[in-house]
């Protein structure tokens, strides 16, 4: 399972199809990237047809290096310098009567397993993480009203302590006390009871 799990990691889709690359291709069947593209040109009539192989586009080279690699790395034979090879599904089975070793045999279970794994679970998904999506639906739906309701007692709260504080000012501009005769401000010279302007 683990297996499968890995592969479909290295499963792309690409023009509208499910495709593995040749260099992920070549690192599990253990061999140069070159080997395999070496193999596939001496028997180049198995894979006509886009249905079997297809090379990506200079384009489509340099946005899969975009989106799939952040950064480019350093070192000889990291970046893609060539345009890979794109293998569907029935371009993988082929390859195993291209590359005929034991690894590459194996490896080819695993990755039609992954193949007839991604398959089915477009066709039926799993009716568990259906009720669970439905569940976690439920649940988020809950919290939210919940929310809401919160909220709007905050609201409330609010509300009601504004109008106190409104009210207690209301009643502290009625109680004032009447003013005191206030003194004049300004300079008095003395023996002189006038104010100067």
């Amino acid at each position: 399972m683990e297996q499968v799990l890995l592969i479909r990691n290295k499963i792309y889709e690409i023009r509208g199809q499910k495709v593995m690359l040749d260099f992920d291709l070549a690192e599990m069947y253990e061999l140069e990237t070159k080997r395999l593209k070496e193999a596939v040109r001496r028997n180049i009539e198995r894979f006509e047809g886009d249905d079997f192989m297809f090379r990506l586009t200079r384009e489509e080279t340099v946005e899969f290096s975009r989106s799939h690699f952040a950064s480019l790395n350093k070192g000889r034979g990291y970046n893609l310098k060539y345009a890979p090879f794109a293998f569907t599904e029935l371009g993988v089975a082929m390859l195993s009567s291209v590359l005929n070793s034991k690894m590459a045999i194996e490896v080819n279970r695993g990755i039609m397993r992954a193949f007839v794994a991604i398959r089915r679970m477009l066709v039926e998904p799993p009716a568990d993480s259906l009720l669970e999506m439905r569940n976690e639906l439920n649940k988020l739906k809950i919290y939210v009203e919940e929310a809401f309701a919160d909220y709007n007692d905050i609201n409330e709260d609010t509300r009601v302590q504004l109008e106190l504080i409104n009210q207690t000012l209301a009643e502290l501009q009625t109680d004032k006390k009447p003013e005191k005769p206030r003194n004049p401000v300004g300079f008095i010279k003395p023996g002189n009871n006038t104010q100067l302007d």
